[in-house]
């Protein structure tokens, strides 16, 4: 919906692309060493620059003489065909159980989910949010053992909110300005991350407990603000005159969690929330895209708690008004699960941009951490960060992730890769700053402005990345390149102008748990339908496994990759993928399939599961986008009549085993 007036818009709102620097392109990139692209036959080389990743490649094919148990496949289910029906499809022998969907009352006193959205905003915020996407599944004893599947609490992100569907009849709007502060209220209230105790019971079925720790973290909680963009000037506000507090977490989409037992949840499109004004943007704001009117028009509404959302210098100096208000959102949060009463920390040492989410390479003792981060938004990073000191087990190491150097990533020709220090001490650093003409007076100026550092040091722009994940056994690294309607040439390794499908990206690090400044990179697949595709064998997709717009990524403990699409527009219309998906990819074999099917316009997104590996939990979000209040073009999961709602799911095997 937009008002003609103001141009508010109630959707999801991707980030206006704000790139203009002059750095390649990952298609660049890819069109240089296009030459050096094997152009078929050997498994997983058809997309493989020569050199790169040479062990994986020659693994791929199990030998004619092999035995019997390396040659069976690690996906054995019977693929799920394309389809566009309003559910859930599964393979046969497994069962999906609907849960927690938005409006499940979970804390305070616990509120019942009322058919026609009259909830309050009080309500909500003791229900859980709207639109889930990233979660994951902390067991009781995870900070010891970490091995109990039958009791735990699940951690999910609410991205956004349909405020179509979010209110009886859609969202107050008169004259370009939002005239229902309650309403705006509980939209706050629908963001953010719910924290709720699940339970399994001896028939395998899933409840949520009456439970001190179930929590809702809102768009409105109080925050603190760590690392070396703590106190800064550019982080001062009315609210905040110290610049060490903030109010809320926004635009949560993907997410990560800690080696010892906390949960990341990272800011994607939170610029498109605030608007500003001045004739004349600050690097701060321009870069990342902030404009002259909010997504919803949160700044319209008269009071302190909803003016924050409007960055227009008004004041004397940032103490007085909210010009710096932006500042405090683009960060990694990070929240203890364990303790309801703990106080939500923005990590400003992971760098400020759209994070899509956060991942770590396997943790080991005495070696520093090690985290990837995405920037969704076409034309933008990748990242990485490796910590200052050491990680030891068993104790909170939460500052581990206040010092350290964020490095952004350049993709080279020949399949090799750096990563670029974003660091203010760095010689390197200083040089490409004074190559540029452009100064900073401190890491924290450099982390606030995380996206223009990394213009200045040559990063290598992509397409939309997305969700990242690392191989369990090998530390391999890899990106979703969701899609990018802006590039304009194509080439032999991506030969679409502009490129609509995406593709999935790999690397390996040269240096030592993953510590490296160093890699070696190459392409894993190529999304889009038969006829333009390839599958990690180098072969074209087939009906057991085309897709398009690949986001979610996931490993599972034995090293099989979970990919889940986001699809819109014209792709879930029309054309041969069907309905937003989930499929199952073994690096071993490059063996593809798709494992589910989700509802009439959602997105299939957040995936975590039970240690044993019984239960699978995924997320469904925005069933029947572009719905309106009266006109449902879903009606998942409650039936006919009913408002589609954001919802995870439970699958199951039917005979109590091990999912795959």
């Amino acid at each position: 919906m937009t008002d003609d007036n103001h141009n508010i818009m109630f959707g999801n709102g991707d980030e206006r692309p704000s790139n203009r620097s002059a750095n390649p392109h990952i298609q660049d990139v890819i069109a240089v060493g296009r030459r050096q692209v094997i152009a078929g036959g050997a498994a997983l080389g058809a997309l493989a620059f020569l050199g790169g990743m040479p062990a994986i490649a020659a693994a791929a094919a199990p030998k004619g003489n092999a035995p019997a148990f390396q040659r069976r496949s690690r996906l054995p289910f019977g693929a799920v065909g394309v389809t566009r029906a309003d559910a859930i499809t599964v393979p046969d022998g497994y069962t999906v159980d609907v849960f927690i969907p938005w409006g499940t009352p979970i804390c305070g006193s616990y509120p019942a989910y009322l058919e026609d959205a009259s909830n309050s905003a009080e309500d909500q915020a003791q229900q859980t949010g709207m639109h889930h996407d990233g979660m994951h599944f902390f067991p009781m004893d995870a900070r010891f053992k970490g091995r109990k599947s039958d009791h735990g609490l699940l951690a999910l992100n609410h991205e956004y909110v349909d405020s179509a569907l979010l209110h009886p009849n859609g969202p107050s709007v008169q004259d370009g300005k939002r005239t229902k502060a309650e309403e705006v209220r509980k939209e706050i209230n629908a963001h953010g991350v719910s924290v709720v105790e699940i339970k399994r019971n001896a028939r395998g079925d899933w409840a949520v407990l009456p439970s001190a720790r179930n929590r809702r973290i809102t768009g409105a909680t109080p925050m603190r603000i760590e690392g070396p963009a703590r106190g800064h000037e550019l982080m001062h506000t009315r609210y905040s005159p110290s610049g060490t507090t903030t109010r809320g977490t926004l635009n949560n989409c993907s997410n990560g969690y800690t080696p010892w037992g906390t949960y990341l949840t990272c800011e994607e499109n939170w610029a498109g929330y605030f608007a500003s004004r001045d004739a004349e943007l600050p690097r701060h704001l321009e870069r990342y895209g902030v404009g002259t009117a909010g997504r919803y028009g949160w700044e319209t509404v008269p009071g302190d708690e909803f003016q924050r959302f409007d960055a227009t210098t008004i004041g004397e100096d940032a103490r007085s008004d909210y010009r710096n208000e932006p500042n405090t959102f683009g960060w990694i949060v990070e929240i203890d699960p364990f303790d309801p009463d703990s106080t939500p920390v923005k990590r400003t040492a992971l760098g400020r941009f759209a994070h899509e989410g956060l991942v770590f390479a396997p943790a080991k003792a005495g070696w520093p951490v090690v985290c990837y981060s995405g920037d969704d938004s076409q034309n933008e990073y990748i990242y990485k960060y490796i910590s200052r000191d050491r990680y030891r087990p068993l104790r909170d190491d939460s500052r581990l992730l206040d010092e350290g150097t964020l490095y952004v990533a350049r993709f080279n020709p020949d399949g090799t890769g750096d990563w670029l220090a974003l660091d203010f001490e760095d010689a390197s650093f200083q040089q490409a700053c004074l190559t540029a003409g452009v100064q900073f007076r401190d890491q924290g100026e450099v982390l606030i402005n995380t996206r223009l550092a990394a213009d200045i040091v040559g990063a290598t722009k992509m397409d939309r990345p997305e969700w990242g994940a690392v191989h369990p056994d090998t530390g391999e690294v890899y990106f979703t390149l969701t899609n990018n309607s802006a590039r304009q040439e194509a080439n032999a390794a991506n030969p679409r102008s502009p490129n609509p499908y995406g593709h999935i990206v790999r690397w390996r690090e040269d240096g030592r748990n993953n510590i490296g400044t160093t890699f070696r990179w190459d392409l894993y697949l190529l999304a889009g339908p038969e006829s333009d595709s390839r599958d990690p064998r180098g072969r074209s997709l087939d009906q057991d496994n085309v897709l398009a717009s690949p986001d979610g990524l996931w490993f599972d403990d034995e090293g099989r990759l979970w990919i889940q699409t986001d699809m819109s527009g014209s792709q879930l219309s029309a054309g041969p993928f069907g309905n937003n998906q989930m499929l199952v990819s073994d690096p071993k074999t490059g063996q593809t399939k798709r494992f589910l099917v989700g509802p009439t316009g959602a997105e299939i997104t957040g995936i975590t599961s039970t240690p044993d590996f019984r239960t699978v939990f995924v997320n469904v979000q925005h069933p029947g986008e572009g719905s309106t209040p009266t006109q449902y073009t879903s009606v998942w999961p409650d039936g006919p009549r009913r408002r589609p709602r954001s919802a995870t799911v439970i699958i199951r095997r039917k005979d109590g085993g091990r999912v795959l």
